[in-house]
């Protein structure tokens, strides 16, 4: 019959009277009929896939309120997925012609049971043949001893799941078994309900309570719409199984236990296997893309980043949403102020003075002058040794805008970026070998999955909740982990240790009560594309000698530190975005090391990166920003290489530092931020401390015992071999300014040598050394455009000041109460005194060229006493002398200078 003779309606109604066997034969008619039979995937299609008592729901345990994108397509999978147990054709199949001849099987269906043509299963057993179906009636079985399977059968219970139980212990000894619909419970003389060390067996819809799944290799094993109620599986070396839609509650301890590595005797059902997970397994490319909206909703159907205060950004062409409202709008205005600040250093630059043809790249930030007046007094230092300092910040600094080229650089990959430029991931998340867990909850119980002795899993669209740990690897076992929710663990939420590894990809790991990773001991994971939140304690912690590849998360919303390092640990962090978090960004500590590069580090209420106690991290190209507290804080003997960052925003200091530290820091943008620059400080101080709890409570105690020492020959081999070694902490080439407090401060107790910087523009002094009991080195850095004084040097500090450009400042070039040298600096162009000795300063004052537009060269107050000589000093527009040594200070010498004042031509 024409298909069009009748409405598209009335036709589906009429077939969905009809039986599978009819509505297949009706697709096969032609083409009209089969889009016919498909387009009642609604109706028909649905109602045969809920109907059958085999199956549940496509999406159940975790989804069950989610419809499958096609019923047809789901209970096709079902459908094949049930008959994989019949594949068992151990014959010549090498010989095509054969399977001519060979005899069907024929089934018989023998029903157990009261009313049935056996009392027990063991007699039905006995009775059957191969690939008969046993149909278990209504009621409880029980089996006095262990019943041995020796031919091929498929056990069924007759009702709705619940109306057969079933109280044996099964050992399998045949290839291949089918069991349906049954409720096991435990015998009286064995937990163990069913075991098998050479055969496959299939439980489709069955209940498990109170017992133990035994599952040896070369044996192998399909579970589906199973639920293990304080029961539990234990495999052991098995090549290929598949647990898929099962629920598990109220484990007393793992409820998954992998063992062993996958045996290299395949089991006849292992090629059937593969092919059934690789036409169900999950798709990378469907899943939610990492770099989406942090309050998109995932595909559980709640919002995964619920507590984060979120909005996207847009600075350039690039989107991003890792900031906050106040936090975006903070770095906007940094972005054009720095903007603005180019320009002018640039126009400044360009612009040509007739009288001494001068270029300042800083004079129109700072000066409260006419500049017709200030013209003619003006001294060029472009030949100045610093003066390329001042190019090079106005052309690649500030114009380029660093931030920008951050914001563009450190974009959050997805997974399918990472997989496709990472082939040891691809090939991970590829992989198919040991146990296959899909789509499974376990809830309610002690443990999750348990992989030990070389055991290889493979995680999908799982959901661990209220469990003590979900998932636990160990001894150079294998976890590959995909697109799981794991929440609300009374421990951490994974656990990898002894030289365990795998892939941990796209997972919610949110709201445990411990770490939301846990790596230790030798483990070396690789962890992409998760979002890590919320957390009661740290995100991701990296114990004793713990390594790991970390790279594209988002870690937020945790209580301590999104990732704690510690104890040898030293991993590699890379392109994370890490915000919100209670405590520290990233903390260091304990001996821990690591390579932190192009991270984005935001809105964190402590420091964004903190190290201390022998802590030795190498922190590089990582954007720091719009902190509660510091941006990098270098606690009591933290050390470290802090290389290339962006540091803005943060309402402490830029870097905050104490005396007995030995970082390295170069080549940093340190800027925009609440208190100063760089702050060194020789006691603790509450600013940049953790709270209380941070790092306090872990349990580290085996860690720490084992753990080796700063030259552990172990943990030289991660260290690139071109890093300097330094004995004194050092900060060179850094661009420190538009801070609102001092660029550099300095209250230190052992010494500290800052080179090369360029420090400009800062809300207060440029530099301010207000102890130092050791010598701080001062030299080859341009000091301009402060608020303040350029450098202040107070009372018993020790300095060295040498071959430095100090330009432009609004009050004194260098003030000094303390002790030192001065030598052979450009002291140009500031508001007040070139060179101001005061009280009981005690300096070496030689070789240094000073011009002041307004006050006097050199001044020399109180009872300061030194020795000042071959001085070049110039005359401003001020009237005054150029030189005032009113010194009371017998020995206070002033000899060999050359003084030049001002004759109009």
């Amino acid at each position: 019959m024409e298909v069009g003779r009748l409405p598209a309606e009335l036709w589906r109604l009429v077939l969905t009277y009809l039986r599978l066997p009819d509505l297949g034969r009706c697709s096969l008619v032609c083409r009209a009929w089969y889009q016919l039979v498909l387009s009642l995937d609604k109706t028909r299609w649905r109602q045969l896939c809920l109907g059958c008592l085999q199956h549940r729901h496509p999406n159940w345990p975790n989804q069950p309120h989610v419809e499958p994108p096609s019923w047809r397509e789901a209970f096709k999978q079902h459908f094949l997925a049930s008959r994989i147990w019949t594949r068992n054709t151990q014959d010549l199949e090498s010989s095509s012609c054969l399977s001519l001849f060979r005899r069907r099987k024929g089934r018989r269906r023998l029903c157990v049971g009261v009313g049935g043509e056996f009392g027990s299963l063991r007699a039905a057993l006995a009775a059957a043949s191969p690939y008969d179906c046993l149909v278990l009636l209504p009621g409880v079985h029980e089996e006095q001893g262990e019943v041995r399977l020796k031919v091929p059968v498929e056990v069924v219970g007759q009702g709705k799941l619940g109306d057969v139980a079933l109280l044996a212990s099964i050992d399998q000894h045949c290839p291949t078994a089918r069991i349906c619909n049954v409720v096991f419970m435990p015998s009286r003389f064995t937990p163990v309900l069913y075991k098998t060390t050479s055969g496959y067996v299939q439980f489709n819809n069955c209940n498990f309570e109170n017992g133990q799944l035994q599952i040896h290799a070369p044996g192998t094993c399909q579970v589906k719409f199973c639920t293990f109620s304080q029961s539990s599986i234990h495999l052991h070396s098995v090549t290929l199984c598949i647990l898929e839609n099962c629920e598990f509650t109220g484990s007393e301890n793992a409820s998954v236990t992998v063992e062993g590595c996958p045996s290299s005797d395949h089991n006849w059902a292992c090629k059937h296997l593969a092919v059934l997970a690789k036409s169900c397994a999950v798709s990378v490319q469907d899943s939610t893309p990492a770099n989406s909206p942090v309050a998109e909703q995932d595909s559980w159907g709640e919002s995964l980043l619920e507590p984060a205060r979120t909005c996207n950004i847009v600075i350039g062409e690039e989107r991003s949403s890792f900031l906050s409202a106040a936090g975006a709008q903070g770095l906007l205005d940094l972005a054009q102020e720095d903007t603005d600040f180019g320009e002018n250093l640039q126009a400044t630059k360009e612009k040509e003075y007739p009288a001494l043809d001068s270029n300042s790249s800083d004079s129109d930030l700072c000066s409260n002058y006419g500049e017709d007046s200030q013209v003619p007094y003006k001294l060029p230092y472009q030949a100045h040794s610093l003066s390329h300092m001042l190019a090079n910040v106005t052309r690649s600094r500030l114009e380029s805008n660093k931030l920008h080229a951050f914001q563009r650089d450190l974009k959050l990959k997805s997974l399918k970026e990472e997989l496709q430029q990472d082939k040891e991931a691809q090939s991970l998340a590829n992989s198919l070998q040991g146990c296959i867990i899909r789509q499974c909850l376990f809830r309610d119980g002690k443990g999750g999955i348990f992989i030990y002795s070389r055991g290889q899993a493979k995680l999908e669209g799982n959901i661990f909740r209220d469990l003590t740990y979900a998932v636990r690897c160990i001894q150079n076992s294998k976890v590959i982990m995909l697109r799981n929710d794991i929440h609300h663990c009374k421990a951490s939420g994974i656990f990898l240790r002894l030289s365990a590894g795998g892939l941990i990809a796209d997972n919610n790991i949110h709201l445990n009560c411990e770490a939301g990773v846990d790596i230790r001991k030798g483990a070396n994971p690789l962890v992409l594309c998760n979002k890590i939140h919320s957390g009661l304690r740290s995100g991701i912690v990296i114990v004793g000698n713990g390594k790991g590849i970390i790279r594209s998360n988002q870690i937020f919303g945790n209580k301590e530190a999104g990732i704690y390092i510690l104890y040898n640990g030293n991993p590699a962090v890379s392109g994370n975005h890490i915000f919100q978090g209670l405590a520290a960004g990233i903390a260091v500590n304990e001996n821990g090391r690591g390579q932190i590069t192009g991270n984005v580090i935001c809105e964190n209420q402590w420091g964004g990166v903190d190290i201390r106690h022998g802590g030795d991290p190498i922190l590089r190209n990582n954007l720091i920003s719009c902190g509660y507290s510091d941006g990098v804080v270098v606690g009591k003997r933290g050390k470290g290489l802090i290389e290339g960052n962006a540091i803005y925003g943060n309402k402490g200091c830029g870097v905050w530092m104490m005396s007995s530290s030995l970082p390295h820091l170069i080549n940093n943008q340190i800027s925009h931020n609440s208190l100063y620059g760089v702050a060194v400080f020789c006691c603790k101080d509450n600013t940049g401390d953790y709270p209380p709890s941070q790092g306090g409570n872990e349990s580290f105690q085996e860690e720490r015992e084992g753990a080796g020492g700063e030259n552990d020959p172990d943990s030289e081999e991660e260290y690139p071999p071109a890093r300097r070694v330094i004995s004194v902490a050092l900060v060179e080439l850094n661009s420190i300014s538009h801070n609102r407090a001092a660029g550099l401060h300095v209250k230190s107790s052992k010494a500290l040598n800052v080179i090369d910087n360029v420090i400009q523009a800062n809300g207060d002094g440029g530099v301010a050394v207000l102890q130092s009991s050791q010598l701080t080195r001062i030299a080859n850095n341009s000091i301009s455009c402060n608020s303040r004084a350029g450098v202040l040097v107070e009372a018993k500090c020790q300095v060295e000041l040498c071959g430095n450009g100090i330009y432009e400042n609004s009050s004194h070039g260098i003030i000094s109460k303390g002790e030192g040298v001065i030598v052979e600096n450009d002291i140009i162009g500031n508001h007040r005194c070139g060179l101001q000795l005061l009280q009981a300063a005690d300096m070496k004052v030689t070789k240094n060229r000073i011009q002041s537009f307004q006050d006097y060269g050199i001044a020399l107050f109180d009872d300061a006493k030194g020795l000042v000589q071959e001085n070049l000093i110039f005359q401003g527009r001020s009237k005054k002398s150029i030189l005032r040594p009113v010194s009371n200070a017998e020995d206070c010498v002033v000899q060999n200078n050359t003084l030049l004042s001002f004759r109009k031509r």
